[in-house]
């Protein structure tokens, strides 16, 4: 056993979750009148109801133990102090600096960050405020219509979600689109439906040699250059990347290079310049106020105590069902559809965080680090995956997430959408008694054959745990906040499980592979140096590919 699962903590709660899982929740609920006031916790108008949990006050005071154990208040201090806790890469996390207000300090190595920061922003601001008040315009003197982010990962799953969390906020002559796929349709379908003389692209790649970023980037100049000409490339393209050598080899103008740093991990950047396409697509001011409310959070995370501490207690939530009940997978189910891409977004968040199986002392781990994140909006999942949710052999666990007021309120949509959210966290908790779905079955006239052959398939087992976060309205500041909330969860899971949240070898590993088999897949050669599937697999594809070109 490892240290962590042989700690006292630890064994705490393996011993009191043999005695807890025996209740259920629909019980707690009835005894006990003030459970959701127990089991609430509200930031600003951010609202986390955790009642419908497996768990009771000393679930909770084990967990937080469980943190303290971690020495987690520790860890905050070292990351927000800027100690370089990405031990793999020898790298600070200061993703909270970006979005430290005007006249903070934040210090690495004995410098102030907050300058650079400032004068970056300052750049996005006023840049974004021309491209869109038609001040900068591209080669032929026209403004810009369309604006096309060419990155992957980070450099697109966070600008993208968020310009469309926040398209009532978008401006209506601005465009915004996204290519990261190294598949040719994503790029060919983007330029297909701009106009070359009105269409500004934004290339995404701290080294500016990020394979599918770069080979995309490539395939948008070429089409540039043959509409418009070799000059344009200079007027219509603009870098997100510290490679100032190889955007000028590009084209790209070094005032159109907009700067961040190694302190920022990818899937933390969308607080930086990569965020520059949201600033086009809601101006900098929406932005400003995105990054207050992810400071709102940062402010509530580094102080509040754990037992009302919002990304605290969600993260020892979900590592009360990860380790201790076995649970392998967790949904996010916005009802709101401008939040329909951020399952996605916080499948990259939380799983290259978390995804690992070796701690920061060089041991494998003998506990789960992660689960599988996934979800979809609401209602849709309901007609999709819910039945799984409801009757399936392996509990899900979720988190449901709405705005009180809607930005388009029309009829009573909004009123049917949070009924059915209300109603699903409600079903999970309850489930339906056989006495329940008798009762139901009597009501319709059915005899008592028809109710004895279908009662089985009409009871619910119940006691699927959920968390439910609701807020006023989806805005800048509360997205922010959101965001910000599951970063915080992420970092103290990876704390407890003593791992490192902010390197992704594993990813690095595939693209080094990717590299080797590109000229192999130009050969006209049979290949023999791989395994004997990944051989045959190439082989094939080479045979294909030459009957199909002499045909």
């Amino acid at each position: 056993m490892s240290k962590l699962t042989h700690s006292p903590a630890w064994m705490a709660l393996k011993k009191h979750k043999t005695i807890i899982s025996k209740q259920s929740m629909r019980s707690m609920f009835n005894e006990d009148a003030q459970r959701f006031e127990k089991f609430s916790l509200q930031v600003e108008n951010l609202l986390l109801d955790y009642s419908k949990n497996i768990l009771d006050t000393e679930t909770r005071a084990l967990l937080t133990d469980l943190a303290h154990q971690a020495n987690l208040g520790e860890w905050i201090e070292r990351m927000f102090n800027g100690e370089r806790i990405n031990s793999t890469e020898n790298r600070a996390v200061l993703h909270t600096a970006l979005r430290a207000p005007a006249g903070s300090s934040v210090m690495l190595d004995g410098k102030d960050v907050m300058p650079g920061v400032m004068r970056v922003k300052e750049q996005m601001r006023r840049y974004s405020e021309e491209v869109r008040n038609g001040t900068v315009r591209g080669h032929t003197g026209k403004a810009f219509t369309d604006v096309v982010n060419i990155g992957v990962g980070g450099s697109s799953l966070g600008p993208y979600m968020a310009c469309e969390a926040l398209h009532p906020y978008g401006s209506e002559k601005l465009r915004a689109h996204f290519v990261s796929n190294i598949d040719a349709v994503d790029i060919t379908e983007r330029l297909n439906v701009v106009n070359a003389e009105t269409t500004l692209f934004i290339v995404s790649s701290k080294t500016f040699t990020t394979q599918e970023t770069i080979t995309n980037a490539h395939a948008a100049r070429a089409w540039v250059v043959e509409k418009l000409g070799e000059s344009a490339v200079a007027k219509h393209f603009v870098a997100l990347s510290t490679n100032l050598e190889a955007t000028a080899k590009f084209g790209i103008h070094p005032d159109n290079v907009f700067e961040f740093w190694d302190w920022v991990g990818g899937r933390y950047s969308i607080w930086s310049a990569v965020g520059l396409p949201i600033a086009l697509h809601i101006g900098m001011d929406n932005f400003e106020k995105m990054l207050a409310g992810a400071h709102a959070m940062d402010k509530h995370f580094r102080s509040a105590p754990f037992e009302r501490n919002m990304p605290v207690i969600m993260a020892l939530i979900d590592i009360w069902y990860t380790n201790f009940f076995d649970a392998c997978s967790h949904a996010i189910l916005p009802y709101d559809h401008c939040l329909r891409r951020f399952p996605a977004y916080l499948q990259q968040l939380t799983m290259e965080s978390n995804g690992k199986s070796m701690d920061r002392d060089q041991h494998l781990v003998d506990y789960a680090t992660n689960r599988v994140i996934w979800g979809e909006a609401g209602t849709n999942g309901q007609h999709s995956f819910y039945q799984l949710i409801h009757q399936g052999t392996r509990a899900v666990t979720a988190d449901f997430l709405a705005p009180i007021m809607s930005h388009v309120p029309f009829g009573e949509h909004h009123v049917m959408l949070l009924a059915n959210c209300f109603a699903q966290t409600e079903a999970m908790m309850l489930g339906k008694t056989p006495e329940e779905a008798r009762t139901e079955l009597l009501a319709q006239g059915l005899d008592e054959a028809a109710i004895a052959a279908l009662l089985p398939y009409k009871t619910f087992p119940g006691n699927r745990p959920s968390n439910t976060l609701l807020f006023d309205k989806l805005d800048p500041y509360k997205l922010g906040m959101l965001i910000a909330l599951y970063e915080h969860k992420v970092y103290v899971q990876s704390v407890v499980w003593n791992i490192n949240a902010f390197d992704q070898w594993g990813v690095e590993y595939g693209k080094q592979l990717a590299n080797r088999l590109i000229p192999e897949l130009h050969s006209a050669k049979q290949i023999s140096q791989h395994d004997g599937s990944t051989n045959a697999l190439i082989n094939h594809y080479l045979s294909r590919r030459r009957a199909q070109q002499n045909s």
